[in-house]
């Protein structure tokens, strides 16, 4: 099954077996679903949409080998610009050098959807302030709806002056409006004809077709770690989206977002938790000060059991950033490789 926004879509249960022979080369690794206390957790893996492995037959090879490994998701994210003369800095520092060639994420996903058929397809994540809901909705309930009901979105606010002076966003208005277009898109989703007026946004009662595939919507998650956005997250989301988070950092801030959820007056059960994590393969073991998520496959494997044990509703991975990815190839064995540890 599928879940998310309320939603329960029911997969066949041919999807869920070992091995489907009519596909799959049977000397190949095709690993059986992870059961954790008797529950399918969920795995995901980033296509390689940004930096020198981006291109068409990498998307195509890496989706269509992700639904083999039974991967369960699969994944974008968003980088409009990469300025010669930042003006924020990332983590302290210029942009991975990868953020120089990006490929559109909606336009990526679309493509990974005609070449694929029971994987789901998510963002991770939009940057609200650069988009208008209304023409953002449309887009979205195409590859909904294309994609046989597999789009999941995931938001966030952005942190770059530079792409908010490009767009000509607000940075001091983006909660305010991050509220209003989240309830425009919903209203569009699962209203018709749809009518919204606020402050940011106004849409005319009008008929708008098709809707989503997926009911009552494609599930939207937020990537939160303010105060203000982890409240959003617990009144407007259906899921959390926290990025390269300790176990003890995931475990402490998830207890405070079901409080939230709680005080919103919903139920933690409906809000998700997607952990993501960008992975860096070394070839020599890293100490005991190392990254989460850095260091051989065998420590990388440790920091994907120490997640399993803990248990988020799923965790997805991305390799992009890793000094070993270079080329299509070594996306393939990193996904291949790490989908060995789960």
């Amino acid at each position: 099954m599928l879940e998310g926004s309320g939603a329960v879509v029911t997969l066949p249960s041919a999807f869920l077996a070992h091995e489907d022979r009519n596909h799959h080369d049977a000397n190949r690794f095709i690993p059986r679903p992870l059961l954790h206390d008797g529950l399918l957790m969920k795995f995901g893996f980033f296509l390689p949409q940004i930096g020198p492995a981006a291109n068409v037959d990498s998307i195509v090879k890496v989706a269509k080998r992700a639904e083999e490994l039974k991967y369960d998701s699969l994944w974008v994210t968003e980088r409009l610009l990469y300025p010669t003369n930042p003006q924020t800095s990332y983590f302290g520092g210029p942009l991975p050098d990868p953020y120089k060639r990006v490929f559109d994420p909606l336009e990526t996903l679309t493509f990974a959807a005609a070449h694929t058929s029971r994987v789901t397809l998510g963002t991770s994540v939009l940057d609200i302030p650069f988009y208008n809901p209304v023409l953002l909705a449309r887009r979205l309930t195409t590859l909904d709806v294309l994609s046989a009901g597999r789009l999941r979105v995931g938001f966030g606010l952005g942190w770059s002056k530079d792409e908010y002076d490009a767009t000509g966003a607000d940075m001091k208005t983006r909660g305010r409006r991050a509220d209003e277009f989240i309830q425009v898109l919903r209203t569009i989703w699962t209203t018709d004809p749809a009518e919204f007026h606020g402050k940011f946004f106004r849409l005319p009662k009008s008929i708008i077709q098709p809707k989503p595939v997926r009911k009552p919507h494609p599930p939207i998650y937020l990537a939160a770690f303010s105060p203000g956005a982890m409240k959003r997250t617990a009144k407007l989301a259906d899921g959390w989206m926290p990025v390269g988070m300790t176990v003890e950092q995931l475990k402490s801030t998830t207890a405070q977002l079901r409080s939230l959820v709680k005080d919103a007056g919903r139920d933690p059960a409906n809000v998700k938790v997607i952990a993501r994590y960008n992975f860096a393969v070394t070839p020599q073991p890293q100490g005991k000060e190392r990254a989460f998520f850095s260091g051989t496959l065998a420590q990388i494997k440790d920091d994907v059991a120490a997640i399993k044990a803990y248990g988020p509703d799923e965790l997805i991975l991305d390799s992009t950033f890793s000094p070993d990815t270079h080329t299509e190839k070594d996306f393939l064995r990193n996904m291949e490789e790490i989908r060995k540890t789960l």
